[in-house]
This record gives C-alpha cells, structure tokens and sequence, in this order.
C-alpha cells in the first residue's frame, strides 16, 4: 500500500511519471538484472549507469523511489528492497493509467554495483534494427512475442526529438522523411521538432491521442504508419511481428493479457535472492 500511495501521489502531480518509472524498471531489469543498479549514484569504485548514453538527461523518477523508500524504511527497516519497490511501483504505474494488473512476487534483493558500460551495451536503442531489439531482448530470456507486447509500453509517454528526429528530415542518409511514415504526422512532428539542435531535448508524445491512457492504440497508430520511432514502425515491416501488432490492434484485452504476462517474466529477470545482495537502506548507495 505505501508503494501504491506513493505512485499515485507522485502520478497526481505529474500524469507523465507514470512513464517514467515503467521505462526505469525496464532499464533496470535490462542491466544485469532486476537489482535496482539503475538507482545507484557513482562512487570511486564504479560509474552508475544514471549517466549512460540511454539514460542520461533521460530517465526519471528516482525522487518517487527515494520517497517510497524512505517511507518503508520508517514503517518496516531492512526490509523491502529498492529492486522490489521498483518493480512495484512499475506495476501500479500502469494500472493508474488503465492498463492491467498482475502479481508481483517479492524477495528481490538489491545489486552491490552498477555499469555504465553494461547499460550503454545492453539497452535496446530506438536507431537499431528489429533483429538487434530481438537479440537482446532474447539474451535477458525474453522472446519475440515479449517484444511486440513490452513495445506496447509506448502506448504512454514521451520520446525526445533526437531519437526521432531522423525519421522527418534524413531518413538512413538520403536526405528525405521517411517514405513510410504517415503524412499529417510528418507534418506535425517537424512544426514540433524543428531541424535544429536546439530542438533534440524537446519532447514529442508517443500516442498523441491518448498520452496517459494505457490502451492499445500504439498498435492501432503502427498499422496506419503513424508510430512515432523507428523501432516501434519497424514491428509492422516484419511478418511475424506485424501479426501480433494487427492483433493487439483489434484485442485490447489480448494485449492487456500478453502485456502482464510479459512483465512478469522482465521482472524476474536475473534476479538475486537469499544472501546475495542486500537490502539498501537507501537506493542511491550501497550500505
């Protein structure tokens, strides 16, 4: 209950966090495992990975785990880790904003160190081809059908101008939008990114009909070319994504099954239990 008040407090200040602190478990789960590494700050032993190419000016939310945190440790000390709080909070994110609802189990402990080079090799960018998404979602125990539903993350959110922003104006070096993506989308999105550096840290929604709404819309805007990365247009050019996407796009409660489903198995990955690990008494350090 108090990780729930936590997000929902933190959501009714800022309708985006809910986003926000999805993609923190995700990055977290994707480094090394579901250890709460993502939360850790340098030290002089090793570089953090708040700091990597993927996450840098980029991921948020740690301000919602410390709170959460530190209102456990006052109520239970020692005893709910920050990997779990994380995982929680990520759940209860997207069901304030409308999607489904599974069971987490508990017992996760906390990593006793972070890499900011695992997080800059293993974080699946929004530049690279499907069959490299596909690789490393497959080397976390994570298959294909896990990535068109883990994709649908994008139903919610912001992207930044830069990791679109080649699609509007030199798409793959020929110096023209690329030829697949919807018109009046095209349009839109370069009055709001402009061709400019200046405009790279703008943000754009990734569902802009419904930014908070967690349904199944992203799939309907990938069939009618109106996603917003390339990653995520890139599950309509492959046949045996492009099925599920048309199928998500029909069955909201399909994708809100498969959905679920998917984020049980990235939030057991590589987890560390008994006495490996600890539990932090604050997530930002190491004991």
């Amino acid at each position: 209950m108090i990780v729930r008040f936590g997000v929902w407090a933190a959501f009714q200040k800022d309708t985006r966090i809910a986003a926000s602190l999805l993609r923190l478990h995700f990055h977290d789960c994707f480094v090394n495992g579901c250890d709460g590494s993502v939360l850790l700050d340098d030290t002089k032993h090793f570089k953090g990975e708040k700091n990597a190419l993927p996450n840098r000016n980029s991921v948020r939310g740690f301000d919602v785990i410390d709170n959460i945190k530190s209102d456990i440790e006052r109520a239970c000390p020692l005893s709910v880790s920050c990997a779990d709080i994380l995982t929680l909070a990520a759940r209860e994110a997207v069901y304030l904003s409308g999607g489904p609802y599974w069971p987490v189990s508990l017992g996760r402990r906390d990593g006793l160190t972070a890499s900011q080079k695992a997080a800059n090799e293993h974080l699946p960018s929004p530049f690279e081809p499907l069959q490299n998404i596909t690789s490393k979602f497959a080397a976390n125990g994570l298959d294909l059908k896990d990535v068109v539903a883990l994709s649908g993350a994008h139903t919610i959110g912001y992207a930044q101008c830069f990791t679109f922003k080649r699609r509007l104006y030199n798409f793959k070096g020929s110096g023209k939008p690329d030829p697949t993506l919807d018109s009046s989308l095209l349009s839109s999105m370069q009055n709001t990114c402009p061709n400019v550096d200046g405009s790279n840290s703008k943000l754009a929604p990734l569902d802009s009909q419904t930014t908070y709404r967690f349904d199944n819309l992203y799939y309907k805007n990938l069939v009618q070319n109106t996603g917003l990365l390339e990653s995520d247009q890139a599950l309509v050019g492959d046949p045996k994504t492009a099925d599920m996407v048309n199928s998500y796009s029909m069955d909201p409660f399909l994708f809100s099954k498969d959905f679920a489903a998917s984020m049980i198995k990235l939030g057991n990955i590589g987890v560390l239990t008994g006495q490996d690990g600890e539990i932090r008494k604050k997530c930002g350090s190491v004991n």
